[in-house]
């Protein structure tokens, strides 16, 4: 039997039964509860217009992050709270700091994109509220926390200096309490079955049920964080009849340490994720700024961007480099595959009937393997890559006793230069080692062209990177100034 779907909105439960499992967040707020305040800028995740922040209880605690409603399906609030920029007005009908902040810094004119930027810097100040920061936010942070918001009128100076502002006037403190109350009365005894208008969502809370759904629903589409799913239909029109929702099994949340290996469930967001790796990667700390905007990393997962299996995916080429390995859950039990033998072809996985990604594990740092990651893309924030590599080598002595080479952009999967990679082991760590590994890479990878890069780029680049990578690990006495001038061009070429 259908259940309605039920989240806490402006200070009441909210119920749905009459919507379509694919109606997003946003299309509710404005076409159903004519809540207009959040805006519609391009529907798929990119231009902030549109970000709520979404609160859900956590070991029983309230947890509150910014996410983009126009690729969020409303089924996905169930149990959840969902606030708006309406819900900012104070009882004494007086701005919130953020609103204020932006009225005293000319941080709006047109004003379409003003509610978006509004609720990322409020997402902002109850990070800082409830880590007892003071003073303003330092440039960095707020860089990362409007990553996600476009404005086409003002730039942004003004919209900086209104992040700074709003921690200046007298602070306003949320009541969470009552919304945590109302978080706990919403916790259901049974998994979230809801059908409307012969479409389905299924939200399994366990991953015995998850597995059981799969086998019997091979067919169904399965949904973690909607960052891409959500576009297939915004984007692409497609009628999706069925959705297992992967968010609310708690088996898919944890991160913990296991046999020398970081285990990231498939359910842990690429915020959580990255910062958990980072705190044993920091190499990884820039590529976990530029994955994407903080809505889309709040929301996606580090599991479904394993599963999906882009060419162009950022997170595929250094957990490959570092020989991380997937773990794979059925109702028959659970298999773990080497991610660089997951991918079988462009979109095709050594998936079995029936299975689901149950979680990503990742070696933990050994003193003796160098690490580095690279990005290369038009735009430093928010861009998908034309290149992205990574490296991972450990030396005996001058010689190369293994190196893990990944490449992502440069073939129909994420995949290794295996040719470089036979070409370098074994063999002094030097330059004339290094130019033989260029070659070989010819053998690895056939680029493609499109609108991101041509393919003479994308090999020239890919070379440089490794390169590059060789100019920061090589055992030989410090860099002479011409190996400075060639690095420094080396980055200018490879950031460009």
């Amino acid at each position: 039997m259908s259940q309605p779907i039920r989240f806490h909105y402006r200070g009441a439960v909210h119920s749905v039964t009459d919507a379509s499992p694919t109606r997003t967040v946003l299309q509710h707020l404005r076409e159903d509860l004519h809540c207009t305040g959040t805006k519609e800028g391009c529907a798929e995740g990119d231009c902030g217009a549109c970000t709520v922040v979404i609160g859900e209880l956590q070991d029983d605690t309230l947890s509150l992050k910014a996410v983009n409603s126009c690729i969020q399906f409303l089924p996905t609030l169930d149990g959840r709270a969902l606030f708006t920029v309406e819900d900012l007005k104070q009882p004494d009908d007086a701005l919130h700091p953020v609103q204020q902040a932006m009225v005293e810094c000319h941080g709006s004119q047109c004003g379409f994109c003003t509610p978006g930027f509004v609720m990322s810097l409020w997402g902002l100040y109850l990070k800082r509220e409830d880590s007892g920061q003071q003073g303003a936010p330092c440039r960095k942070e707020i860089d990362d926390t409007l990553s996600g918001n476009l404005c086409r009128c003002t730039g942004y100076r003004p919209i900086i200096e209104a992040a700074q502002r709003m921690t200046e006037l007298p602070p306003v403190t949320m009541a969470r309490e009552p919304v945590t109350d109302a978080l706990r009365t919403l916790r259901r005894d049974a998994p979230l079955h809801y059908e409307f208008d012969g479409r389905r969502f299924d939200a399994p809370s366990t991953l015995a049920q998850l597995a059981e759904l799969r086998a019997e629903f091979p067919d169904a589409t399965l949904l973690a964080g909607s960052t891409d799913v959500g576009l297939w239909v915004t984007k692409q029109l497609r009628e999706l009849k069925h959705i297992i929702y992967l968010g609310q099994v708690a088996d898919l949340q944890q991160v913990a340490e296991k046999d020398g290996m970081l285990e990231i469930g498939a359910g842990v967001t690429l915020e959580t994720a990255y910062a958990a790796i980072c705190g044993h990667y920091p190499q990884l700390n820039e590529m976990r700024q530029r994955f994407a905007s903080l809505p889309i990393r709040n929301a996606g997962t580090l599991g479904g961007n394993v599963a999906n299996g882009s060419p162009i995916g950022d997170s595929m080429p250094w957990l490959i480099a570092l020989g991380a390995e997937v773990v794979l859950q059925s109702i028959t039990g659970q298999r773990t595959l080497p991610l660089d033998q997951f991918y079988l072809g462009y979109q095709k996985k050594d998936l079995q009937p029936g299975e689901v990604v149950a979680a990503v594990r990742v070696p933990l740092p050994r003193p003796e393997v160098q690490f580095r990651t690279y990005k290369l893309s038009k735009r430093f924030d928010q861009d998908i890559s034309a290149v992205c590599a990574a490296f991972a080598l450990t030396l005996d002595g001058e010689r190369v006793a293994d190196v893990r080479i990944a490449f992502g952009g440069m073939a129909a999967t994420p995949a290794r230069a295996l040719s470089a990679e036979g070409t370098l082991r074994g063999q002094v760590w030097d330059e004339a080692t290094l130019e033989a590994a260029i070659t070989a890479m010819e053998q690895d990878y056939a680029p493609l062209s499109d609108m991101r890069a041509s393919a003479s780029y994308r090999m020239r680049t890919a070379k440089n990177l490794l390169r590059r990578f060789w100019l920061e690990t090589r055992t030989q006495a410090p860099l002479a100034n011409a190996d400075v001038n060639a690095y420094a061009a080396l980055q200018t070429e490879t950031q460009a």
